[in-house]
């Protein structure tokens, strides 16, 4: 059977996909959209959150031991599988797709973020001075997992042959400030599900959801979702709560990092009792609901998906000019932007005004609600197709070209 007779056959190399992550929920739901025009064969650790039914899941085990050792099992293995399906099985891809550095053969890569920008921005935090001798093996994996995942970002980003996609507008200055790779490169921001979030639902919601997390109505619950801590700015948030003990400030911690948090974040801190951590859910929209502003004071985050996800419910934001959803907030407008991510003071400062000011946190949420109307997974399957189709084509081409030998 030839390509024009079949669908496009594509791999999907990632480390695992659910939609309790950011990067791994956009792949989810761009596999969703594509199922019907494409064959997907996913080659990873672990699939949660996709149906089966429509796609061929190639499993790569584990490995046992920290996370440095398991991804460097992982990019070897991988690649290891796809020979072996390739030359024994006789399973040829059309397309090789990788959110992030996953391998070095992929013909189409998602940038989520820029590892070398993140390294610059934490690098300070990663000095063994700077921190207890407790936490120094920590910070050697840390470090030396991100030294591997930027060598392997500078093979990969600088590859003409890969198709780049953006995740967020701002990705395109970070790898022409690390890489040098300057290029019109195709943008598709995370969708929303309107069917889910939106005001509606969340008014529905609030009453059963602050009953649910034994919320009192004189609580202004702060949320906040996302793993990796420290870039998601979890610092700076817990340092501005410090300052407004007489507030009835609560805030929500949706993560799997919950105990780690406790044993790190919380060796300068004496407010316990006035966070929370909460595990992720299918029904996200439940702690939306309960909320009464989204934090994400973000030390680097291309696009941050919750916060997207709270604007569609009406739920007023404090971003980071770091994540890559400020750039489409208009500060004051639709929500509020903070200029340096480490400023507790001025991030206390917007909480303080939002608690405050309950006319303009709800004017602030209906204005989100309208830009978050433009983000759409249909509308990412649309673009997603035509990039696809467009790398498919040119690899044929290219393949096509009759070889000259040289007198």
């Amino acid at each position: 059977m030839n390509a024009e007779a079949r669908k496009s056959r594509i791999a999907v190399v990632s480390p695992f996909l659910d939609k309790s992550h950011g990067t791994e929920r956009i792949v989810v739901e761009w596999i969703s959209q594509l199922s019907p025009k494409f064959e997907f064969h996913v080659y990873s650790q672990e699939v949660r959150d996709l149906d089966l039914s429509q796609v061929a899941w190639h499993r790569i085990p584990k490995m046992p031991g920290p996370h440095l050792l398991n991804f460097s099992w992982w990019f070897a293995a991988n690649r290891l599988r796809r020979f072996w399906d390739r030359h024994m099985r006789g399973l040829r891809y059309d397309l090789v797709f990788s959110p992030g550095v996953n391998c070095l053969d992929a013909d189409a890569v998602s940038i989520h973020i820029v590892f070398a920008e993140l390294l610059r921005r934490v690098r300070p935090e990663l000095k063994l001075r700077n921190s207890p001798a407790r936490s120094w093996l920590l910070l050697i994996h840390r470090r030396l997992y991100y030294r591997l995942i930027v060598a392997l970002e500078r093979r990969v980003f600088t590859d003409p042959r890969i198709q780049l996609i953006l995740t967020s507008p701002r990705t395109s200055s970070e790898l022409a400030r690390h890489y040098s790779r300057q290029a019109q490169f195709p943008l598709i921001c995370a969708g929303v599900d309107h069917e889910t979030f939106n005001p509606g639902r969340r008014a529905a919601l609030r009453a059963t959801a602050r009953t649910f997390l034994n919320l009192d109505k004189s609580q202004f619950v702060l949320l906040m979702i996302g793993n990796d801590w420290r870039k998601k700015g979890l610092g700076t948030l817990l340092d501005s709560l410090a300052t407004m003990p007489d507030l009835p400030v609560q805030l929500l911690v949706v993560t799997h990092e919950s105990t780690e948090i406790k044993h790190e974040a919380f060796a300068y801190h004496s407010f316990d009792s006035r966070v929370r951590f909460l595990p992720p859910r299918h029904d996200v929209d439940v702690y939306y609901a309960a909320a009464d502003v989204y934090t994400g004071p973000s030390l680097e985050d291309t696009f941050a998906l919750p916060a997207s996800e709270a604007m569609a419910c009406g739920l007023p934001v404090i971003m980071s000019s770091r994540a890559g959803v400020s750039d489409f907030i208009t500060n004051g407008t639709d929500g509020l932007v903070l200029d340096d991510p480490t400023d507790a003071a001025s991030l206390a400062s917007m909480i303080r005004t939002l608690y405050q000011d309950r006319d303009y946190c709800e004017r602030l949420g209906a204005k989100a609600t309208e830009t978050a109307s433009q983000f759409t997974w249909e509308q990412n399957g649309r673009e997603l197709e035509a990039i696809f189709r467009e790398v498919i084509s040119r690899k044929s081409r290219l393949q096509a070209r009759p070889v000259t030998q040289e007198s």
